[in-house]
């Protein structure tokens, strides 16, 4: 279901007047974001996954023994809701904590060879979700500039 489809229906069903928010910017986003991330849930239900641990085990991949905080961070996750995050990724055995070597107080996370594994599976499942958004945007080029002025936002 596309976002304005959805939006149609939503407004359909309940006769609300959205005008004053036709060009809210925040209305906007939250509104794409939902369907970004109904369309990637229904993409990946079968593999149980959701977009968060998608992300943390992409990450590791390139950032093997990141702080555990580094990592959070980075994906706009607070540190108390991360651990819950992490603990889940662990218990699948996707992903390993260990104490830094620079600092025993920091929890570090490597992704495990089974991890690995996991998202060569998610990749081709990715691949075409990322690519089905390319093609509802128009392209490449339209894509690069939604990124650019998403990046202004919070950069």
């Amino acid at each position: 279901m596309t976002d304005d489809h959805a939006e149609k229906v939503a407004q359909g069903a309940s006769k609300i007047d959205f005008s004053m928010m036709e060009d809210a910017v925040g209305y906007r986003l939250r509104r794409a974001q939902l369907a970004v991330f109904q369309h990637f849930n229904e993409s990946f239900s079968a593999k149980g996954l959701r977009p968060t641990d998608f992300a943390v085990l992409l990450l590791l991949t390139r950032n093997q023994g990141a702080k555990q905080s580094e990592v959070a961070e980075a994906l706009g996750i607070q540190r108390a809701n991360f651990v819950a995050i992490v603990d889940g990724l662990e218990n699948k055995g996707f992903v390993v904590r260990r104490k830094s070597e620079v600092d025993r107080r920091v929890q570090a996370l490597h992704i495990t060879d089974a991890g690995l594994a996991y998202l060569d599976e998610l990749m081709p499942i990715w691949r075409e979700h990322e690519e089905r958004l390319l093609a509802q945007l128009g392209g490449e080029q339209v894509r690069d500039q939604l990124i650019g002025l998403l990046k202004r936002l919070y950069d």
